[in-house]
């Protein structure tokens, strides 16, 4: 028996040891555990909120709205309910983080119905297909000769419209018909309203397809009925979107309904009205037409930055952009001096952008671009890379398509290249290659693999992976961009050209800041965020002309393009507090930032410094003191 217990114990302890060297090699995801009282609801409402989203999947939906504004509105009362006083710092954080996220949602919601409202008039049908769906979806038996009487009606309703608006000659129609489109026909429609409606009837004509696959073939009366009337009722809708589109907004039409928007009524997209369809199907080399937007005003840009814990004006963050970008104005004449061009650094910008490699080329300048920027961090011990991170990024080739949007790498687990192919014009493979050059690419590489996209997203999926809803560019792009920071402070541009590449990029982030914002606020037009971009920066026309494109088709949100410098500054400064004076190690900074997930960088301050939060916490971090 001794002998028994012995042996036992002995396993036991093998166990245990085997168990910690699995662990040292392998950490514990910590949402796994939700060892905090916080994570444990916020893993409760995110797999609510998933079964919700999934069976109430038409983003447009009344019935959708409805149902998020209770689910929301519960979770938020749940909260007030909780005793904060008795709340770990962790835990009053999650806390913090929640109750902004149900706010903040709750103020989407609005924004959407609001905007809804402002294109009913001129999508008077959508009720149609709304009840349609909702039968689909509460699984009633359809009344097939009913619906093809709705259908019928909802075409002869669309044709009217369109005829109202200008699309061909006609009558009025039937008299109800008439009254509701020439309550169209009476409100004002400028581009961005009309661009909105299409991106609006698009999700319609999803959603009604999604409906009739549902019975079609499958229920043979149903098909008999209702075929000719789905197909009528879906021509007529493409065409009063390309009546919209290219009479009203000015915008040649693409049918967006092919799947590449990635917006469809099964999708769970977030809930702006006027973002459920990226329009950049419309984008052609040299024209800029399609670029129309959606500005939201002052009002919504101070709402949105309270969300994101940014205690600034947009007019101060645009005075932070100038000064920044001044500073790198006088860097540029620096470097451009050395490289024999005085203050012209114009010049020195043309011949940076002619050092690229020839066709074929780059996929080896960007590999050894990578591995120049992890053997960086190693040797400086700047932060932890887990041997998987180094071992499963990929590399992959950009289309000629993709770059009329993105004409430079996208990274993550995979970075997509941009460079030219076959298929482009002369003048075309110039841009991409002279945007592209050696030195550009060196100045970003880092941004999009290690230490940047790629070793954030390995680390999210890893630690508090729960905090998934609370993700914000002012992080996610503010990590990539604040090691760009870092990296010229530690001399990583070791040659001019190194240094003009790193601060074309610079001088970029902070032209984002000026161009987005002032867009937003009503004060530049698309093509002047074009001419910014080309004149300030330095941008080939084309590559230009992408940026803004990707800033403004509904693809993200109004302070994305903000995120990039201002998170960056956010990590930034908040490393000059904790690391400068010795209180962390640059790999304890590191490892902790990436450990919390991707949160406003207030809320990480909290977490580093140790700060007593209280339940009514408002943002006042002034990361930059006084612009």
């Amino acid at each position: 028996m001794r002998k028994s217990r012995i042996q036992i114990t002995v396993l036991l302890v093998l166990i245990v040891a085997l168990g910690n060297t699995f662990l040292l090699a392998f950490p514990v995801q910590a949402s796994l555990a939700a060892a905090n009282e916080m994570g444990a609801r916020i893993e409760s409402y995110n797999n609510d909120r998933g079964n919700l989203s999934r069976t109430n999947s038409d983003a447009l939906s009344p019935a959708r709205r409805a149902r998020f504004k209770k689910f929301y509105e519960q979770w938020r009362d749940s909260l007030t309910k909780l005793n904060f006083e008795a709340l770990s710092l962790d835990d009053r954080i999650d806390y913090l983080l929640f109750k902004n996220h149900l706010d903040h949602e709750l103020r989407l919601l609005e924004e959407q119905t609001k905007q809804l409202s402002e294109s009913e008039p001129l999508i008077p049908f959508a009720k149609t297909v709304f009840e349609l769906d909702e039968t689909r979806r509460r699984m009633e038996s359809i009344d097939a000769p009913k619906a093809a009487a709705q259908l019928t009606a909802m075409t002869k309703l669309v044709e009217s419209l369109r005829r109202t608006l200008g699309a061909s000659p006609g009558g009025r129609g039937e008299s109800s018909l008439g009254d509701q489109a020439e309550k169209a026909g009476a409100i004002k429609v400028n581009k961005t309203l009309a661009n909105r409606t299409v991106a609006t009837i698009a999700s319609l004509r999803n959603t009604l397809k999604t409906w009739f696959d549902y019975y079609n073939g499958y229920d043979p009366i149903f098909t008999w009925w209702v075929a000719e009337p789905y197909k009528s009722a879906d021509q007529s809708l493409q065409s009063y979107a390309s009546l919209m589109s290219e009479k009203v907004a000015g915008v040649r039409f693409a049918d967006a309904t092919d799947g590449r928007s990635g917006a469809g009524p099964d999708s769970d997209r977030g809930p702006r009205a006027g973002s459920q369809f990226s329009r950049s199907a419309n984008a052609r080399p040299g024209d800029s037409s399609d670029i129309v937007g959606d500005p939201i005003g002052r009002d919504a840009l101070m709402v949105e930055l309270a969300s994101e814990m940014i205690p600034y004006t947009p007019e101060e963050l645009i005075s932070i952009a100038n000064k920044e970008l001044a500073w790198c104005e006088t860097e540029m004449k620096k470097a451009s001096r050395d490289l024999g061009y005085g203050d012209d650094w114009h010049k020195a910008l043309e011949h940076v952008k002619g050092l690229y490699v020839e066709p074929g080329k780059q996929p080896e300048l960007i590999r050894d671009l990578a591995v120049e920027a992890i053997e960086f961090m190693d040797q400086h011990e700047m932060v932890t890379i887990p041997p998987l991170a180094r071992e499963t990024w990929r590399m992959q080739m950009m289309t000629p398509e993709r770059q009329l949007v993105s004409p430079f790498f996208l990274g993550g687990e995979t970075i997509l290249v941009s460079y030219p192919t076959n298929t482009m014009s002369h003048e075309q493979k110039m841009m991409s290659m002279r945007g592209n050059n050696k030195h550009f690419a060196r100045a970003t590489v880092h941004h999009e693999l290690i230490p940047g996209h790629h070793l954030q997203g390995f680390m999210t999926s890893r630690y508090r992976s729960y905090r998934s809803p609370f993700r914000t560019p002012f992080w996610g792009e503010g990590w990539a961009l604040y090691w760009e920071l870092l990296l010229w402070d530690m001399g990583f541009a070791k040659t001019p050209e190194n240094r003009v590449g790193m601060l074309f990029w610079r001088m970029h982030r902070c032209a984002r800041i000026i161009f987005s914002l002032n867009f937003h606020l009503g004060k530049m037009t698309p093509t002047e965020c074009i001419d910014f971009l080309v004149q300030r920066v330095g941008h080939e026309l084309d590559n230009a002309t992408a940026e803004v494109r990707r800033s403004f088709n509904g693809s993200y949100a109004p302070l994305y393009q903000v995120a990039y410098l201002l998170g960056g500054l956010q990590i930034y400064s908040l490393h000059r507090d904790l690391v400068g004076p010795g209180k962390m190690t640059n790999r304890a900074f590191h490892d902790a930032v990436l450990q919390e997930n991707s949160i406003p960088i207030e809320m990480l301050r909290a977490k580093l410094t140790k700060q007593t939060l209280t339940r009514d916490f408002t943002s006042n971090w002034k990361f930059y003191g006084s612009p």
